[in-house]
Order: structure tokens, then sequence, then C-alpha cells
């Protein structure tokens, strides 16, 4: 399959995948030093396997020139909109969207690590119990060796089994974890990005733009006009 897709590409006006169909994309050269996405649980077998691909891990949807790619299934309808609107434009996705019951459109910015959360903080044992514990202690040291110690494990072994049940790495996830609660505080609440940022356990508003930057592309301020609610 990776073979044909690598043939055919240049023939084609777009090329997309939705879910781990970036993986057959980067299989085929095609994602090379290019930034992509997909879903969660296949994000670092992107990094580990294709370390040319440029993984971006905030994004529901990514495009770079005629190479688009989606994270879990579901962002496919939001990437198929967004190339509804490109080919139609915005009227037609718009009624699209509703006969759809769909929103027009989810940003292609927009987390897709909420549910990651939720369904990894409900997990049973010591991995889902220190995953529960991180979302309610942000502003704790949370680096491996400490939530090591706390689930009784060597740092090594701890590392293994976290990435074995969740299919992310600790810091992945605390990362994960201190943007989806700075995401909510800047949506919601009034806050100076340094009261945001300390509440989250980013240190300072240096912190919150480098972690804003790395996740998603944009700075908190402009997150903050874009989203807010107030």
């Amino acid at each position: 399959m990776a073979a044909w897709i690598r043939e055919a590409a240049p023939r084609a006006r777009r090329v997309v995948s939705v879910c781990a169909g970036a993986l057959v994309l980067s299989r085929a050269g095609l994602l090379d030093g290019l930034e992509a996405t997909t879903h969660w649980l296949a994000l670092d077998e992107l990094e580990r396997s294709y370390p040319l691909v440029r993984e971006r891990r905030g994004p529901i949807y990514v495009r770079t020139g005629k190479l688009w790619t989606s994270a879990g299934a579901s962002s496919g309808f939001d990437l198929a909109l967004a190339l509804v609107e490109e080919d139609m434009g915005h009227a037609v996705a718009k009624a699209v969207a509703q006969y759809l019951v769909m929103h027009l459109q989810r940003p292609d910015d927009q987390s897709q690590f909420s549910a990651l959360l939720a369904a990894q903080a409900s997990a049973e044992g010591p991995v889902g119990k220190i995953q529960a514990w991180v979302l309610e202690h942000l502003l704790e040291d949370l680096g491996v060796e400490r939530l090591a110690e706390r689930a009784a494990m060597s740092p090594r072994n701890f590392s293994r089994v976290f990435a074995l049940q969740t299919g992310t790495t600790p810091a992945r996830y605390v990362e994960a974890a201190r943007l989806e609660e700075a995401r909510r505080r800047l949506e919601s609440g009034r806050e100076s990005l340094g009261e945001v940022a300390a509440t989250c356990g980013l240190g300072g508003d240096l912190g919150l733009r480098r972690l804003f930057a790395r996740n998603l592309g944009v700075n908190p301020g402009e997150y903050r006009e874009r989203f807010g609610r107030i």
C-alpha cells in the first residue's frame, strides 16, 4: 500500500490520512520533514519509527501543502469539512455541517488530549492512581523519579509500565495535563498569564508560552482571544 501511495501521490491534488493512516504516509516517505499528526495512541510510534516526520501532538488535523493528516477517526469529519470549504466555499461547508449536525468547524488546533486524560485518569491500578493524582497536584514535582516513588516502583520500571498501559510517557502525560488545565483557565477565567502558569505548575508566563508554542503553535494570549468565553 505504501509503495502504491508513493507512486500515486505526485499525480494527486491532495493526499489525506485519517487516524493512524499517517503511519502509512510516513512509510511511503511523503511526510519526511513535514508536520503531521495522528491518533494520540499512535503519536509515540510515529515519533519513534519515523523521526524525520515533525509530529504535532495538539491539533486534530494538520495541513502541509497538499498533504493533510488528522487525529482520531472523528477528526476526519473536521478535516473533510475543511476540504469542502476549500473547494466549495463557506456556505456549502456550513450547509453540510448543518445537515450532519456538526460544528463548523472545530479549529484544527483544538486539542485531542481531553479524551486521553479522562480515559487514563479513570484507569485502575497503580498507574491509574498516579494519573488521577497528577491531575489534582499540578503544582508539585511531577518528575519521573517523584511519580515512581509514589507508585513504589523504580523510575525505569515505572516508565516502562506507564508507557505500556497508557501509550505515552509520564512526561508527555504531565505536559498534556498542564496544557489542558491552562487551556481551561484561559477559556473560562480572567487570570493573568502569570497566574495561569503558576496555577498549572509552569513557573511563569515564559513556561506557559513555551508549552503553547510546542503543542498548539499559538501563544496563550492569542488562544484566549480566540476561545475565551468572557
